[in-house]
């Protein structure tokens, strides 16, 4: 199961990790945002070695959804070493999240 991101550990889990974090920015009432997450959890599987695999509620957590300027849901951000890497807005298939994520490790 994936990591719940909040404002409250955005820092420690996401910007001191030590591997590559992929958030899937998301909320209770986005269709779209639960085709995503069954992706966000597939990769919690496939690459739970290798990166942090976490969701972010954006009504739960303003502050983080705000500094990155999440207008759009569903969002995916990839970071590696402390910074935003990449970033996915909307429905798209596996093959491109993973893409992104594998061009991390």
């Amino acid at each position: 199961m994936a990591v719940e991101i909040t404002d409250a550990n955005f820092d420690e889990l996401v910007m001191k990790s030590d591997k590559p974090v992929i958030i899937d920015f998301w909320a209770v009432w986005c269709g779209p945002c639960r085709m995503i997450g069954k992706i966000i959890e597939e990769f919690d599987d496939d690459y739970k070695d290798k990166a942090l695999i976490g969701k972010l509620d954006v009504d739960n957590n303003p502050g983080v959804t705000a500094k990155f300027g999440i207008r759009n849901i569903p969002t995916v951000l990839f970071f590696k070493d402390g910074n935003m890497a990449d970033k996915q807005v909307g429905v798209v298939p596996r093959k491109v999240l993973a893409e992104k994520l594998d061009a991390l490790l």
